[in-house]
């Protein structure tokens, strides 16, 4: 069972084994939070910035402001920003949210250019032709509304109503593995395809209905 301090140690070796390979050059250590309404939150201690994310503003201003205000769980060496924070009400997970941003510019790169080019390792990320695309793993037992607000989706981009069903909810180690792999390659490949796995996989929540449609696969579940 995925219970919030299964959550909070895997996200903790996680973040100190990035650490020690040199992929995460900043990070918010994650805590475990009994809030005001009894919810028990895992994951980035401030949230003050998230909003941002939802305004009808540039996305190199979102970026910004979520670096200035540290509101991320790590930052890689190129500038991207990775939030991780779940919800738990009675033991019972009711929302996570797991984010990539990755940087706007190559900004990290000219100001560390030295270390970039003097390693094949990051070529994926400091190519001229990548095109940056926040995404965004949801979890919400609250919203679901079939097919159209899936319990757990994938928004890539700031879409308003891009929502790609997910079969369960996301896993730190899921996740962060998904990021590295897809947008890391080369840097995961050499040094850090063995991360530690301490969560269980979580239970499914695709409906009927959404089967049929085009989802993603969470982690064989």
């Amino acid at each position: 069972m995925a219970t919030p301090e299964v959550l909070l140690r895997e996200t903790q070796k996680l973040t100190a084994e990035l650490i020690a390979v040199g992929i995460c050059t900043d990070q918010n250590f994650p805590a475990q939070v009994v809030q005001m309404d009894g919810a028990v939150t895992v994951g980035m201690s401030k949230t003050d910035g998230l909003a941002i994310t939802l305004k009808n503003i540039p996305y190199a201003d979102s970026y910004k402001v979520l670096a200035e205000e540290r509101a991320f769980s790590m930052r890689f060496i190129d500038g991207g920003l990775i939030q991780i924070l779940y919800t738990f009400r009675n033991n019972e997970l009711v929302k996570h949210r797991l984010a990539f941003f990755p940087s706007p510019d190559l900004l990290e790169y000219q100001n560390n250019a030295e270390i970039y080019e003097s390693d094949e390792l990051y070529a994926d990320i400091t190519a001229l032709n990548v095109v940056t695309t926040p995404m965004r793993f949801d979890f919400d037992r609250a919203n679901f509304v079939e097919v159209n607000h899936p319990m757990c989706h994938l928004t890539i981009g700031q879409y308003r109503n891009c929502r790609i069903p997910v079969s369960a909810p996301l896993t730190p180690h899921a996740f962060v593995s998904f990021v590295l792999r897809s947008f890391y390659n080369t840097p995961f490949k050499n040094l850090c395809s063995d991360l530690s796995v301490i969560s269980p996989k979580l239970v499914r929540t695709l409906s009927g209905l959404e089967h049929q449609q085009l989802y993603m696969q969470a982690c064989g579940i």
